[in-house]
Formats: structure tokens, sequence, C-alpha cells
């Protein structure tokens, strides 16, 4: 909620570089996006409450709300894994769960309710310890969150650690970078731990 003003300024920044890049197209390639970029949509936590929409089948529509353990329960599907899914892998999660029953079945996913998530952040900031985030967060609004740098912090080598089905990705993050207007703003998942040696 306090962040609301600094994300508003990093869409319309975002939109003002985009826009005039677009009107002159000179065959350039995308850059390859890191992880956590502006792209980033957002992923399910737990907690979330759901509005599960069947196409012309009331009976299957639900309201779920996500369980700690991270999944939801629907009428036909079971238990499924939500927690990590942006809305849209949710949807094609469970239409592809239903086409057992249903031919070609219309699914849609709406986040009706996104509860605080929690980012852990640990080393050299001025408050270290869980900081809870609400929506779409950069990893500098999150370290804003954390009082800052320590005056001996290593800033050129923030380390994210994000649990992913194989394990822990790691992922290195430059302050001094991030600073720069061209760099694309890296977004923090639920259940990231950020590390400031």
């Amino acid at each position: 909620m306090m962040q609301t003003p600094a994300l508003l300024a990093t869409v319309l920044a975002a939109l003002w570089t985009v826009v005039p890049q677009a009107a002159s197209s000179d065959d350039k390639k995308p850059a390859p996006q890191p992880p956590g970029a502006a792209s980033e949509e957002y992923r399910v936590g737990p907690g979330d409450k759901l509005r599960i929409e069947v196409y012309k089948d009331p009976q299957l529509s639900q309201s779920v709300q996500v369980r700690p353990d991270g999944k939801i329960t629907l009428p036909l599907v079971g238990d499924l894994e939500a927690t990590g899914r942006t809305p849209l892998e949710l949807r094609e999660a469970l239409a592809k769960s239903l086409k057992e029953y249903i031919t070609n079945p219309t699914v849609t996913v709406i986040v009706v309710e996104a509860l605080a998530s929690q980012v852990f952040v640990m080393g050299e900031v001025s408050k270290p310890g869980p900081i809870q985030i609400y929506g779409p967060t950069t990893i500098v609004q999150v370290l804003a969150m954390a009082g800052g740098f320590k005056e001996f912090a290593n800033t050129k080598d923030v380390q994210v650690l994000r649990p992913n089905g194989n394990g822990v990705q790691k992922i290195r993050f430059n302050y001094k970078e991030a600073l720069n207007a061209e760099t694309k703003p890296f977004f923090v998942r639920a259940g990231d731990t950020v590390i400031v040696p």
C-alpha cells in the first residue's frame, strides 16, 4: 500500500521508455529478460481468495481460498497446487484436469483477494526480517522497506534465494546497476529470501 506511488512511477517510467521505441521499429530483437523482470505476473500465494469460473457449469464454478499447503480443492479435480502459479498457469492446469470430464472446458481464474505475502531480508540492512508485500513489488522497494543498506554492505552482490520445484534458485542482483534507468525492475516473489552480504 505504501509502495503504490513508487509502483505507479515505475509503470509510468516503463511506458515512457516503451512507447517512443514502438514508434521507431528498427528490427531490433528484444533483449532476453532476466528472472524477475518487469513482465513478471502476479503469482498465487497461500491465503489468496480465488474465483474459479467454468463456462456453462455453475456446479464446478467455485470461490476458493488457497490453503496454507498451497493447494485448492475443486469438484472432479480434487487437490491442485496453486501457489507459485500465475492465474493463467492455474487456469491451464484446471482446464487440463477437467478435460477428462468435459469437452473443451473454458476456465477463468480471478484473484478476488490477494493476501499479504512475505519476503525475508537478511544481512547488511538496517531492519532484517520478514517484509510484507502486497502485489507486484521490486527488490529495490523491499530493500527500502528493510531500512536500506548498512555502511559496509556489498550492494553489487545481493543474492535472492527463490524456492522452486527443484530446490532453491540463486539469483544475483546488483543494486548499483538497478539504479540505471535502462535496467528492467527485478520483482520479488512471495517466499524469496534476499541476502545482503
